[in-house]
């Protein structure tokens, strides 16, 4: 039904508990999908062969070493059994009616995603039966919190229908934003999955990301991912979504219901006359966040 493929980080210490986490989330879906982790980090290989999914271990990566997603959408392509393609983060945990919820939409082609809750995990957990996978979900809801619209972990998308990825860098801002934005830009349907599926993304450090400064996942990396698509696309969230799944079904997100900020994005990114538009309202949103009281937000 799907194919689900991932660029796991070294399987070690607290990142491999919850990555482990992760992939036996995904294994528990019903029905069963076909699993692909690329790249060579520690303990890939040994978890592939453990779990019995696919592993591919060569990338193109950048100066840094860091995995490229054109490489991985293109061999991810090349390589799954199904029509449709779920790329995730390897430390998201998905609930059981992920694949559903897939199921429920039409479209010949689409993208789906949604926001994620955050959620502190430090032990591996066990997703052996429908009963304990559903005992976790609750717990995680009970625990986590529901992360801003930028909060984007996952995207199942229409195998060919996006075309080429420019080369970003994984796990850094920005290509999840382009990835909105370039469906819309082709008219495919986006689908905001939120109010039927919620992801759950286990905490950890960014110690990994090379030079980094500022907020945890700044630095190089995120200013060539950003330059890649420009001062527009990457103000595309899951609040440009034109279609929501909801408990009563899909449903239209008509473009009046989108806020004023992804209202004049839209316009300005597709139409050049309402360019003159987004400075203002732009910096209407930033003095009105500067406004609000300080909220959680992702460590």
């Amino acid at each position: 039904m799907l194919s689900i493929f991932t660029i796991p980080k070294p399987f070690v210490g607290h990142i491999g508990i919850i990555q482990r986490n992760a992939l036996k989330s995904w294994l528990a879906l019903r029905p069963s999908c076909e699993i692909m982790l690329f790249g060579d980090e520690a303990g890939t290989a040994t978890c592939a062969s453990e779990f019995g999914l696919r592993h591919m271990p060569e990338l193109a990566c950048n100066d840094f070493g860091t995995p490229l997603l054109n490489d991985t959408f293109e061999r991810a392509e090349a390589a799954a059994g199904h029509r449709h393609l779920c790329y995730i983060n390897a430390d998201i945990i998905l609930p059981l009616a992920f694949t559903s919820a897939v199921k429920q939409i039409p479209f010949p082609a689409f993208l789906m995603t949604g926001q994620r809750m955050q959620v502190e995990v430090d032990a591996e957990l066990d997703f052996s039966n429908p009963e304990r996978a559903r005992a976790i979900e609750t717990d995680l809801a009970s625990r986590g919190w529901l992360l801003p619209p930028t909060g984007t972990d996952y995207f199942v998308y229409t195998k060919g229908a996006l075309g080429e990825l420019p080369p970003f860098t994984v796990g850094r801002p920005g290509w999840d934003n382009w990835m909105v934005f370039r469906a819309r830009q082709l008219r495919i349907p986006v689908v905001d999955a939120t109010a039927q599926v919620l992801s759950y993304h286990q905490n950890h450090d960014y110690a990994h990301v090379p030079e980094a400064s500022g907020r945890a996942w700044e630095g190089p990396e995120a200013d060539s991912n950003r330059a890649l698509i420009g001062p527009l696309a990457i103000e595309f969230t899951r609040k440009a979504a034109n279609w929501r799944l909801t408990p009563e079904g899909l449903v239209r997100h008509h473009w009046w219901n989108r806020g004023p900020v992804t209202i004049v994005t839209e316009l300005a990114a597709f139409h050049p006359w309402a360019r003159p538009l987004v400075p203002p309202v732009y910096a209407l949103r930033d003095i009105r966040a500067r406004r609000r009281p300080a909220s959680r937000s992702k460590k």
